[in-house]
């Protein structure tokens, strides 16, 4: 069976991100490892607890939906490591492909929110993704707003 990397935060709920997994499934049996880095939002102040428990409820969000349609899940939220804070969509994946190895991974999608209000496309997370690693990478733009908290 293959297994396919999710990352997503802002987006995990979006149409565009349930279509991409339900294609990737399409072409043959697949269980998904969702990723969710934490968010800390725009402004100047945030409280890590707050911050991680939203990362935690849109993951455990996630899960159920997927379970109710009938796609095998995993998961787990982007903590902070040596190497950053557990908000880095990049740095989130290096460490799950360094824990799991690359071979654990057939996929990753990338969902991000349109590119005028992304961060991550600004950051250019996608292509750097590719950088890290040899694994195919699918990009996914959400086009419906998401609540900043989800």
């Amino acid at each position: 069976m293959k297994r396919c990397l999710v990352v997503a935060h802002q987006t995990i709920d979006s149409p565009e991100l349930l279509d991409a997994i339900r294609e990737r499934y399409s072409a043959g049996p697949t269980t998904f490892h969702l990723l969710v880095p934490r968010y800390y939002g725009s402004g100047m102040t945030w409280n890590e607890g707050v911050v991680r428990h939203n990362a935690e409820e849109a993951l455990n969000r996630a899960l159920l939906r997927l379970a109710a349609l009938g796609f095998p899940a995993t998961g787990e939220t982007g903590e902070p490591t040596r190497f950053g804070s557990g908000d880095n969509p990049v740095v989130a994946v290096e460490e799950v492909l360094r824990r799991d190895g690359e071979d654990a991974y057939d996929h990753i999608i990338i969902s991000t929110l349109p590119a005028k209000v992304s961060h991550w496309l600004r950051m250019d997370a996608p292509a750097r993704i590719r950088r890290v690693t040899t694994i195919p990478v699918t990009e996914v733009v959400s086009t419906v707003p998401v609540p900043a908290h989800a």
